[in-house]
């Protein structure tokens, strides 16, 4: 490892830490090619430091390696050592906790307290999930006619191209890494290059848990130099994105125009939480204030449009908004804040950009809607009310700490407004009847919906989109499919009876 490749960023409690800033490739760290890229501090603005980018020819060498060790080496890995290897990561990450945390604090401005109990936490138990996984991958025996045997397998694709967003930028990359690995790929891995350093220090821990060379490769860039390369490259036979809707359309179209891989995309929503007239109003409150506010507005299935029964949305707008007055906002090392800055100054600019624009389409501001302070990109959760579904703060998605309130009378009212979008991430419902909730659960183009609860994962249950939000799954077993080519082989028996 190259002293070059470290360097110290000074965090906001006045204490210090060593990160790595270049491109992770065979098992190694080494210079990049491309632009040197200013990682933000987005609580003061200042730059942490900065990162080596991928040019086209390092994005060659990366997926070089992992054709080579695909080939080579990890295809031949029993599958269960390639557990013991996503097991034994696992472990360093867990070892590794605290630094892990506030390297995504420092990067993303999310919380320190959140990204260690939420974010690692889970990236932990997802390794582990799909460490327990890899060996219990097969096909089945299928029977046909009395002189045939048929049986199919599951295979790995080969080498897996995975581009990753900032929002949650180690959960994301592990989203993709635990059932790739697991399933017996090897992966070219691009971060987003506003937030690199927490990955680039999953890649010491990947080399230190042993393994084999070319089998993870850990790069970062602009979209338009790197990803764009990556994505579309010919030997590239599986890309796994999560983004936006308008990155995820270039991406099918650069695998139409190379190598048609498969694709795999998780991208917008516009998720909307449904508050019947029967819900516990204080449950609903709590649990639809963390669907929108979690991550500072920026998750891609927030709820971020709430419908309320006409009867009682006085009642909840009183109990929400309450809610949203609790959130503190300031500097995520603070264990007290719950809420960080927006990631960077674009993002924070469209998002007062769409307040203005709430106001001016007569929504109603009954909280926040202003910067706080005057350094960071630091917004109050925001609350608009009497909100139509043809407003903008209705309809696209704005991934800030802004929610859009609106009102129906009946339920079916509620699910043609909540279906009557181009997303169809995730929804929520809050409902003390059983029958509502699943009636509704059942009627909403949606690909995951909670009921009397909002924004709970777990490794085990598929998650993904309908329409516009993409298609393919993470987590759990159905993940585990993206990874594969299933093969069928037919045998005719030659009867000697």
């Amino acid at each position: 490892m190259s002293q070059a490749d470290i360097q110290t960023a000074k965090l906001s409690n006045g204490n210090s830490l060593k990160v790595h800033t270049q491109l992770f490739i065979n098992n190694e760290f080494v210079p990049g090619r491309g632009p040197l890229i200013d990682t933000i501090n987005p609580v003061n603005e200042q730059v942490i430091c900065k990162v080596h980018s991928a040019s086209e020819e390092d994005v060659d060498a990366a997926v070089d390696a992992a054709n080579a060790a695909f080939k080579n080496e990890w295809k031949k890995v029993a599958a269960a050592q390639r557990g013991r290897y996503l097991n034994k990561l696992a472990d360093l990450m867990e070892r590794d906790i605290d630094e892990l945390a506030t390297l995504e604090a420092l990067d993303n401005g999310k919380s320190f307290v959140v990204a260690r109990d939420v974010d690692i936490t889970d990236s932990i138990a997802c390794f582990r999930y799909f460490a327990g996984w890899a060996d219990k991958i097969h096909g089945n025996t299928i029977e046909t006619t009395y002189d045939k045997m048929c049986y199919t397998r599951m295979e790995p694709v080969g080498c897996v191209a995975s581009v990753t967003p900032w929002n949650y930028s180690i959960m994301m990359p592990t989203w993709k890494l635990a059932p790739a690995l697991a399933a017996g790929n090897t992966i070219v891995l691009k971060t987003s290059e506003v937030t690199p350093l927490g990955m680039l220090k999953v890649a010491e821990l990947i080399k230190e848990a042993g393994f084999p060379a070319g089998v993870v490769n850990i790069i970062t860039g602009y979209g338009h130099i790197t990803g764009n390369h990556l994505t579309a490259h010919p030997r590239v036979h599986k890309i796994a994105f999560t983004g936006s809707t308008a990155t995820g359309r270039r991406i099918m179209d650069g695998s139409a125009k190379s190598n048609l891989k498969k694709v795999q995309l998780e991208l917008g929503g516009k998720s909307a939480q449904i508050v019947c007239a029967d819900a516990d109003l204080e449950n609903a409150a709590v649990q639809a204030c963390g669907g929108i506010f979690n991550n500072h507005g920026q998750s891609c299935n927030a709820g971020s449009r709430i419908l309320v029964h006409e009867d009682v949305h006085d009642k909840f707008l009183e109990l929400f908004v309450a809610e949203a007055k609790k959130i503190k906002v300031g500097d995520p090392f603070d264990p007290e804040v719950s809420q960080g800055p927006q990631i960077n100054k674009a993002q924070f600019e469209k998002i007062l950009e769409y307040i203005d624009i709430g106001k001016k389409e007569g929504a109603k501001l009954v909280h926040g809607g202003r910067r706080i302070g005057d350094k960071g990109y630091f917004i109050e959760p925001t609350v608009f009310t009497n909100c139509h579904n043809n407003m903008r703060v209705m309809r696209e998605e704005i991934f800030g700490p802004v929610v859009a309130i609106g009102t129906f009378k009946t339920i079916d009212e509620a699910i043609e407004i909540a279906n009557d979008s181009d997303y169809g991430l995730a929804g929520g419902v809050y409902t003390s009847s059983i029958e509502t909730g699943i009636i509704v659960s059942n009627s909403l183009e949606a690909g995951t919906i909670w009921v009397n609860c909002y924004d709970v994962f777990d490794q085990s249950t598929p998650f993904g989109g309908y329409k516009q939000s993409g298609f393919g799954k993470e987590l759990g077993l159905d993940s585990l499919k993206e990874y594969s080519h299933i093969k069928t082989v037919k045998i005719q028996l030659i009867s000697r009876l």
